[in-house]
């Protein structure tokens, strides 16, 4: 092995060895490169003697003259190295035998270099060489650098283990006199210049009977002392000479009987005056009984199960029993005299050492858990001490596993009993039988992990799919409408009223062989089937899959049961709100229009929308009616409250005002009528309404409220307004007579009525959703009023809806003019010419429109009617004529005298005009006037009036 490998693998030595560990590592080192017989190491001692620490090679016979070598005697090459501080080599001679004279000397000479600490020679490591010319150049700087390295890890190596310094200081207080009485000790006194010791009771203590040829001198004491303690407590003499401090020290000893035993010694040094060090005194007694207690306590402190780590105030490890080494990734050697923060180990634990030196400078004990191993967790708990801190390291990796598994285990079922009572609320909240799938698919399937739901009702023996999440439709088509019959998971569910778990697709398929393909079709692999049973019924099955096999534990199949109670009960309550429901909007569809009529007059949209909670039907109502001569009456009302009685109030109330705006009553005396009915109703009963009559001739809009909100009015050019209605009671307390309001629009005005449901609510003033409404319609697109109703109602209501209780309904008309071409008016005379200049206005005003086809049945219907004024009334008499999608014929009077159709006998010569009219007309009626009354009539057009010129 070359020197280079050499070095390396010195290098490559763990820090924290023995001092004798040291030595014999580079003893054999250098005996080997030199390729010498064999080597020594001596120490100097605190008298000018070397002592004899350790050997290589060489027998004890041969060492015995080497055990002990005087400075004085300066022909040794150990001696000589020390003395002159530098390499030597002493060729063999006779003289330099170690053992008897008369033996041969085997080598060729002695290669000695010293050993330094500081500026002081303390020691020399000689290698004898079977050759007499010496190490080469080469040679000797091998030896240098193994010294170099020697004195390097000298400096790191461990101190031998002493008693604590609370003993020692309990030995050097005031109770040292007790002490002495207790323990056998012995004082010693040492002449520094004459090497001379004597002792006075140590012989006895210590040794027992001392042998006769035993020498009272240093040398012999330092003979006595184990190698492996000689370095530290010679250094410890050294330290107390030199600097003057106390020399306490702890050391082996060679008793009589051959064996060791552990002496404890404290003294100090006594100067002359020159300064001069003259002699040294103190104690020493046998410590070994103490040190075997310590060392039994230091085994059991070893080998406990937690680990133990003793530091200084300086944060320096002291011991670390095994656990601790293994913990720490260091054997005691290595992590002894360390800084316990530079342990990689510890260096790995984010804020360990701020925690550590807050609880030091606390002086409480703390403890936290740290991460210092891969995949272990320990507890480190520290308990300040008064040289320093104990640190415990307890593996808890199971214990915190099982205590996560016991969290977690206790965090599942909170959080599943928490969720069985949102699922229990949700459930109570469920209306329809689709919210109630929907809230067992939201709520109960996360918290089992299953990925599909199927809720199957009984409906006549067959299999009705109320809803499902996580199958596939083709499933679903093929389970609706089959036999409910044993041998189906279904079936039997429901015979048996007893769940079924399947924990694999093969489990399904032994119990069902001829549906094995129907795990495949589902993509599952693993079920419960949950009969549904309320009232002592089972009417539904509840069926929860899984992606993946896995198998039901007790609790999972009693908690899933308990479920499927709740659900029970929700979804039977559901079924019969949902027939409710169906019933609820049967009725509502019947008390509103199904669809608006079509009117030149006016284009209309509607719309209707039922409280957030009910069943979808209430007292809110709209309305467009016809009525005669290019007229059209629009209407929206309100009766207070929700519900079938209110929707049964709202059904009579908009028959009456269709009735009373067939009568072509004006909107005053059609509130006022409206107002006797709701009075009639009893106490409680209240309702709001807004009556307009539009006429498209005129282009003028009457209006009469009740207690309702007014309209609101878009012009064309995009201004929006509401009127000033005149504040009129609601309909129940209010008092007639009733005012009305006129207004002239302009042609293709928007006129938007509404009930309070829509911007009123708990959330929003009436003045603040009026305020929105007025601004949503000035920049909504007005072309299309189905899409305007839609944009309304979905930003007005965007959340009301879902907690208002109360309707709302919308009604927006756009008006449109009739132009003037399209009518015709003339004045006739009272008396029996009026017919005849009747038929001859019509023939020009028909030619003129292209309305040939109509003309006969014109002249006829209009001579009747003008016939009966001129017979049977007073004037004035005129004639209008209105194209519009039909042709309308009026003749006015100024008798208030209502016709009326008789039923003429054979024998009568009158009686058949109006048969007649009321046959050649599509409708006809009267209707008053502030000067009288009219009487017109409607013919349906045989082309599309938009060819017309």
């Amino acid at each position: 092995m070359g020197a280079k490998a050499r070095l390396a693998l010195l290098d490559s030595t763990d820090q924290g060895i023995t001092e004798t560990e040291i030595f014999r590592l580079g003893l054999l080192h250098l005996v080997g490169e030199l390729d010498g017989l064999g080597g020594a190491v001596h120490l100097r001692g605190p008298t000018s003697a070397l002592r004899l620490v350790t050997s290589l090679g060489l027998p004890p016979a041969l060492l015995r003259s080497w055990d002990i070598l005087d400075e004085q005697e300066g022909s040794a090459a150990s001696v000589r190295a020390v003395c002159e501080g530098g390499a030597v080599w002493v060729p063999a001679s006779p003289g330099d035998s170690p053992g008897p004279s008369a033996w041969p000397w085997p080598a060729g000479g002695l290669a000695s270099i010293p050993l330094f600490r500081g500026e002081r020679a303390i020691g020399a490591i000689t290698v004898l060489s079977g050759t007499g010319t010496g190490p080469t150049v080469e040679q000797w700087e091998f030896v240098r650098a193994v010294v170099a390295w020697t004195e390097e890890r000298l400096g790191q190596a461990p101190p031998v283990a002493r008693a604590t310094a609370q003993e020692q200081d309990h030995l050097a207080g005031g109770r040292l006199r007790q002490a002495m009485r207790d323990v056998p000790i012995g004082t010693w006194e040492w002449d520094i210049r004459t090497g001379g010791l004597i002792w006075d009771g140590h012989e006895t203590s210590v040794h027992g009977r001392v042998p006769e040829d035993y020498e009272p001198r240093i040398e012999s004491w330092m003979k006595a002392i184990h190698p492996d303690d000689l370095p530290s407590t010679l250094a410890a003499a050294e330290r107390a000479v030199r600097d003057g401090v106390p020399y306490e020290v702890e050391y082996r000893e060679r008793r009589p009987g051959g064996g060791y035993g552990w002496t404890q010694a404290r003294g100090w040094v006594i100067y002359d005056d020159e300064g001069e060090p003259v002699r040294g005194v103190g104690v020493s007694w046998d410590s070994s009984e103490c040190r075997t207690a310590q060392d039994a306590l230091g085994r059991a402190l070893r080998h406990m199960s937690d680990g133990f780590v003793l530091v200084d105030d300086d944060w320096r490890i002291v011991f670390v029993n095994l656990e601790a080494e293994r913990t720490l990734g260091a054997s005691q050697t290595e992590a002894c005299g360390h800084v316990l923060w530079e342990l990689p180990a510890v260096q790995a634990v984010p804020d360990l050492e701020p925690r550590c030196r807050e609880a030091a400078a606390a002086a409480a004990p703390i403890g936290f858990d740290v991460r210092m191993a891969p995949g272990r967790t320990h507890h480190l708990r520290l308990v300040p001490g008064p040289d320093g801190l104990t640190l415990y390291l307890t593996d808890v990796t199971e214990r915190r596993r099982r205590e996560a598994e016991r969290a977690a285990a206790d965090r599942s079922a909170a959080e599943r009993s928490a969720r069985i009572t949102e699922l229990t609320a949700a459930l109570a909240r469920a209306q329809t039988s689709s919210e109630v799938v929907d809230v067992v698919a939201g709520r109960a399937l996360p918290s089992f992990g299953a990925t599909g739901l199927a809720v199957i009702a009984v409906e006549g023996g067959r299999a009705e799919v109320i809803g499902a999440f996580g199958y596939p439709d083709a499933l679903l088509d093929e389970i609706e409408g089959l036999e409910v019959v044993a041998g189906d998971p279904v079936g039997d569910a429901v015979l048996t009223a007893a769940p079924l778990f399947f924990s694999s697709a093969r489990e399904y398929a032994r119990r069902y062989p001829n549906l094995r393909e129907r795990p495949r079709l589902a993509g599952k692999q693993a079920w419960a089937f949950l009969p549904l049973t309320a009232s002592g019924r089972t009417f539904a099955v509840c069926t929860i899959s899984f992606d993946l096999p896995r198998g039901f534990s007790p609790d999972e199949k009693t908690l899933l049961t308990a479920i499927s109670a709740l659900v029970a009960h929700a979804l039977e309550r559901a079924r019969l709100y949902d027939a409710e429901h169906t019933r609820a909007q049967e009725l509502q569809r019947g008390l509103l229009p199904r669809r608006l009529p079509g009117v030149a007059a006016c284009t209309a949209a509607a719309r209707f929308l039922p409280a957030g909670r009910g069943m979808n039907v209430g007292g809110d109502w709209y309305d467009v009616i016809p009525l005669s001569a290019g007229r059209v009456a629009l209407v929206v009302g309100d009766v207070m409250g929700h519900g079938l009685s209110e929707a049964a109030t709202m059904g009579r109330l908009r028959t009456a005002v269709a009735t009373l705006a067939d009568l072509e009553l004006p909107p005053d005396e059609v509130m006022f009528h409206l107002n006797d009915i709701v009075s009639g109703m009893g106490e409680d009963s209240y309702a709001t309404c807004l009556y307009a009559v539009y006429d498209s001739t005129t282009r003028t809009c009457g209006l009469t409220g009740a207690g309702h909100p007014p309209p609101a009015v878009i012009e064309p050019d995009g201004v929006v307004y509401f009127p000033d209605l005149p504040p009129n009671l609601p309909l129940g307390v209010a008092q007639p007579p009733f005012e009305t309001l006129e207004l002239t629009l302009p042609d293709e005005s928007l006129l938007v009525m509404y009930t309070d449901g829509l911007v009123e609510s708990a959330h929003r003033e009436i003045d603040r959703g009026m305020a929105d409404l007025q601004e949503l319609l000035r920049g909504a697109d007005r072309v299309d009023l189905e899409s305007l109703c839609d944009t309304v109602t979905r930003e007005l209501l965007r959340d009301e809806q879902l907690t208002t209780s109360d309707d709302a309904a919308l009604l927006a008309a756009r008006v449109h003019a009739l132009p003037d071409d399209r009518m015709a008016s003339w004045q006739l005379p009272e008396d029996p010419r009026a017919a005849g200049q009747a038929r001859k206005h019509i023939r020009e005003q028909l030619d003129v429109w292209g309305l040939d086809d109509l003309l006969t049945t014109t002249e006829l219907v209009a001579s009747e009617l003008v016939g009966n004024v001129v017979r049977h009334a007073k004037g004035p008499v005129r004639l209008r004529l209105l194209l519009s999608t039909t042709l309308m014929c009026e003749v006015s009077d100024g008798s208030l005298t209502t016709p009326r159709v008789r039923r003429a006998s054979d024998t009568d010569e009158g009686g058949r005009g109006l048969q007649l009219v009321a046959a050649l007309c599509q409708r006809w009626g009267t209707r008053y006037t502030e000067a009288g009354k009219c009487i017109w009539t409607e013919q349906a057009l045989a082309g599309s009036p938009g060819d017309l010129p």
